[in-house]
């Protein structure tokens, strides 16, 4: 009985499919819609997620540039192009066509981008945090998929520098295939060759990628001629979705012939002259590292690095300003011996990071990160060696060796906390500490210093402090602030005198202070915008004073710290676009910031022999504006942009000198605006081609006047350049 019953009803429903189907088509018929055609372009900046692998990132002003996607001259690394829609980056352009970024945000030194904590896929390559934080290693972009930069809020995660975190991450390779690759050359202006070679791929669990570039140029000033090379090698291993471990090895070096500094007249009557033709300077670094990512379990995960930094930096220069000619001595029919100076990089670095997801009561979305890090740094520094007379790169010394020969060595732990607080479904609150426990100590020879008075031990022992908090106003919009505390070591410039008549406070210490923000970010339709303000709070900042020295019965220059500044600002970004037709978008934006940057309290500052305060006075290197606007357009695979940056006037000198002195080591930096243009066209899914026109209207300019490296007065920076690119995926 229940079989026939069964039989039946199968029998029933057999005979209702047609209908159903039937009335299916018919529905399918009645709501069918008109063909729609959706265009899609890959975004060029965007912003890192809240959590990101062991890192805790919310609530912190963060930007990510996509460098295979931002319309830039990436062969020479022109900056203000790729940090374009970056508010208030700053670029010094000193040395050489895309040799080193010299980068730096609210009002902070761009000197090698020495504020910021630089990495490389998460490893850290400043030279010595301790004793010279320059990032001398260099990558050529071609082999960078993004920057990913974090304001000053992040020092409690990645380290203590006042201008937070910057991190290359290198490309990877199609993992889709055992053998893939491509190749970037190019062709510009005043000589300049560069190509790239990468190949990469994926069998089983191990993943590989290496590279080569090599760059040469002739300069845009005389006496200007550099040469580039750098490889990487990746190594990965995934034996599970859960584990990952990578090893790389990293080298970049260059060589740079100096042109040497001008003075004002000088740059007025010809910008592309030289002063010098036997400087030079040429770094190279290795990065060695390995790196271990497990997912310990759904909500944990672990990340364990071990890296070094090794490698020289090393100048031979005729170190006079530009008033003191280079020329053959008439008694000795020789030009004059040159300086040596070379530093000697050993540091080694472990880290350790845990980050665990959480939920707080019934509320979802708690983080905790927790860390430590131990460096040991040996800083290795030889200098004022008597050099040859010749016009050649010899780093020879004679008989006497180097008038310093220093050691600077430095053990520091950190531990740091962050716990995100997920209070309700829209707000957060994330409080964290870091604490620093190290030790630097100075000794070696001075050949005008007794060793009793040049060895000395600076201590650190103190706890750093932040919170941030994130408020989400819609799904595309959100508030953001934080507070962090951070701090940048006594560096070994700074104990070293200079001359027999000057001297190191021996209480001297490490500089100190904070970064505070608040903005808004978010995205209506076409137009999207990040708005903020922030202060950076700079205290004890190092110097010079004029003091009596009783036992030498002079006065001396005490370099000590001298005071105080606050950096008060706005950083605006906005990006407004527009599809005209099927294939044509248009689009503009603003990277604006204003900046306000004085000393404050008991600042002084030397002038010749007398103490002078600088209290109200403007930061040197500080421009109140720093502007950057674009029009965007891109025609199916062909694209153009068109940029104006801005640079507004800033002072050499924490004096605040105007009327430029007669090296031109101090006087105002005059305002300048750059007009740059960049095509690219993807010809094929497997060919592509760029050209860039930079400095379109060939502005005669200087960003700042260094009074040490590479030479006190006016270092010009590039006139209009072309650059013609050719990429090929294999």
């Amino acid at each position: 009985m229940k079989k026939c019953f069964v039989a039946l009803l199968l029998l029933s429903l057999s005979s209702l499919i047609p209908l159903f189907a039937q009335v299916r088509e018919d529905s399918i018929e009645q709501k069918r819609l008109q063909e729609v055609a959706v265009r899609a372009s890959k975004p060029d900046l965007w912003y890192v997620p809240p959590v990101q692998g062991t890192y805790l990132l919310e609530g912190k002003k963060n930007e990510v540039i996509s460098v295979a996607n931002v319309n830039a001259n990436i062969a020479e690394k022109v900056a203000r192009q790729v940090f374009a829609k970056v508010p208030g980056v700053f670029v010094y352009d000193m040395d050489g066509t895309g040799n080193q970024l010299h980068i730096a945000t609210r009002g902070l030194d761009p000197h090698r981008s020495w504020e910021f904590n630089v990495r490389t896929n998460g490893i850290m390559t400043n030279s010595d945090l301790y004793g010279y934080p320059a990032s001398h290693f260099t990558l050529p972009f071609e082999a960078v998929e993004r920057i990913e930069l974090i304001r000053g809020t992040s020092a409690l995660q990645y380290g203590a520098q006042f201008g937070g975190m910057i991190n290359y991450v290198i490309k990877r390779p199609d993992t889709t295939r055992v053998f893939s690759g491509e190749s970037f050359n190019s062709v510009g202006s005043f000589g300049m060759l560069s190509t790239y070679n990468a190949v990469g791929g994926r069998k089983g669990p191990w993943e590989y990628y290496a590279f080569y570039s090599q760059r040469s140029s002739k300069g845009y000033r005389d006496n200007s001629e550099s040469n580039f090379d750098g490889q990487g090698v990746i190594l990965r291993y995934e034996p599970s979705n859960r584990l990952s471990v990578r090893a790389e090895f990293l080298r970049s070096y260059y060589r740079y012939r100096i042109p040497g500094p001008l003075t004002d007249a000088q740059f007025a009557e010809n910008p592309r002259q030289a002063t010098r033709f036997r400087n030079f300077y040429s770094p190279e670094i290795f990065l060695p590292s390995l790196t271990l990512e497990w997912q310990v379990g759904a909500r944990t995960r672990l990340m364990s690095s071990v890296s070094g930094i090794y490698g020289e930096r090393r100048s031979v220069l005729f170190d006079r300003p530009a008033t003191i000619r280079d020329t053959i001595n008439p008694t000795t029919r020789q030009f004059s011996p040159r300086q040596v100076d070379i530093d000697g990089f050993h540091s080694q670095t472990v880290e350790l990071r845990l980050l665990h997801e959480y939920a707080l009561g019934n509320q979802v979305g708690s983080v905790l990160t927790a860390g430590v890090q131990y460096i040991h740094n040996d800083l290795r520094r030889r200098q004022q060696g008597r050099g040859t007379t010749g016009f050649d790169y010899d780093l020879s010394v004679d008989a006497d060796g180097f008038r310093r020969d220093l050691w600077m060595r430095t053990r520091n732990l950190a531990l740091f906390v962050e716990n995100k607080f997920q209070i309700t479904r829209r707000w957060s609150l994330t409080p964290g500490a870091r604490v620093e426990l190290g030790q630097s100590r100075v000794e070696g020879t001075l050949v005008y210093l007794p060793s009793s008075e040049l060895e000395n031990t600076i201590e650190r022992n103190f706890p750093l402090f932040g919170l941030t908090s994130s408020y989400t106003l819609s799904k595309t919009q959100n508030l953001y602030a934080g507070w962090s505390q951070a701090y940048r070591p006594v560096l070994l410039k700074d104990v070293i005198p200079a001359n027999p008549y000057e001297r190191t406070d021996p209480n001297i210490r490490d500089a100190y202070g904070y970064n505070l923000e608040l903005g808004w970010r978010g995205r209506v339709e076409n137009f999207r915008w990040d708005v903020s303000a922030f202060q950076l709070r700079y205290d004890r900042r190092f110097g010079n004073v004029s003091l009596y020295n009783e036992r030498l019965d002079t006065v001396i220059l005490w370099r000590t710290n001298i005071g105080n500044s606050t950096t008060n600002g706005l950083e605006i970004f906005a990006e407004y676009g527009l599809p005209v037709g099927q294939h044509l978008y248009l689009s503009v934006f603003t990277a604006t910031a204003w900046m306000d940057a004085k000393y404050s309290g008991d600042s002084v500052r030397v002038s010749a022999t007398e103490n002078r305060s600088i209290a109200g006075k403007r930061v040197e290197s500080v421009p109140q504006w720093i502007t950057r606007n674009g029009l965007n357009a891109r025609y199916k695979t062909v694209a153009a942009s068109l940029l104006y940056s801005y640079t507004a006037e800033n002072f050499a000198d924490p004096l605040n000198t105007v009327v430029p002195n007669a090296t031109g080591a101090v006087g105002l930096v005059p305002a300048y605006g750059l007009l740059d243009l960049n095509l690219s066209w993807q010809i094929l899914p497997q060919l592509g081609t760029r050209f860039s026109v930079n400095n379109i209207t060939n502005k005669q300019y200087f960003n700042k006047r260094p009074t040490l490296y590479p030479g006190p007065g006016v270092w010009p920076a590039d006139g209009r350049t072309y650059t013609l690119m050719v990429h090929l995926v294999f």
